[in-house]
């Protein structure tokens, strides 16, 4: 027992430097998740619009109803987020606008027969956020989101949802946070 206490009591010990690396290891992990928060490179971590319009999305191609869609399921993330007020155009800040310019669907992942039991649905757009007190953009960009699904169990309006809330994501990400 006593050579176990003098063993412990000694700096060198290898018992005693395996603890005080765990002790520091488990601080310096307890610093690191205590400082982690929202990462922006805007100090206040958000858009400094406070209120948007948005335009109905216009559909320049052949499928049918994507319009609406996009507008509503855009409209309702912004209602559902709550950081920027939708507003009518002359009282908005900002004006939201986009189309939807290409459509595709093609094979997905088709197995070793050649037998393909999945689609990919994807949407192409030109979407633009105008500040309306001087008209300059605020961001103008083109971009396109996929959708998959399985002819078994979904349809192909199931992969336009996904890749309608994909594109949802990116513009409230874009337009209330100043990356």
């Amino acid at each position: 027992w006593w050579l176990t206490v003098n063993m412990l009591e000694r700096p060198d010990n290898i018992l005693v430097k395996k603890n005080m690396y765990r002790f520091l290891s488990v601080c310096l992990l307890a610093i690191l998740i205590c400082s982690c928060g929202v990462y922006t490179f805007n100090p206040r971590g958000k858009s400094t619009i406070s209120s948007i319009s948005i335009e109905r999305f216009t559909n320049e191609t052949s499928e049918y109803g994507l319009e609406d869609r996009m507008s509503d399921q855009i409209i309702d993330a912004f209602i559902a987020d709550g950081n920027i007020k939708i507003v009518s155009p002359e009282n908005a800040e900002a004006t939201l606008s986009g189309a939807l310019v290409r459509y595709e669907r093609k094979p997905f992942n088709p197995d070793i027969n050649d037998q393909v039991e999945k689609y990919q649905v994807t949407m192409y757009f030109k979407i633009k956020l105008v500040n309306n007190a001087d008209g300059v953009e605020i961001w103008n960009d083109q971009i396109h989101q996929n959708g998959e699904y399985n002819l078994e169990t979904e349809t192909e309006e199931d992969a336009q949802l996904i890749a309608l809330g994909h594109l949802v994501d990116e513009i409230i990400n874009r337009t209330t946070k100043n990356w």
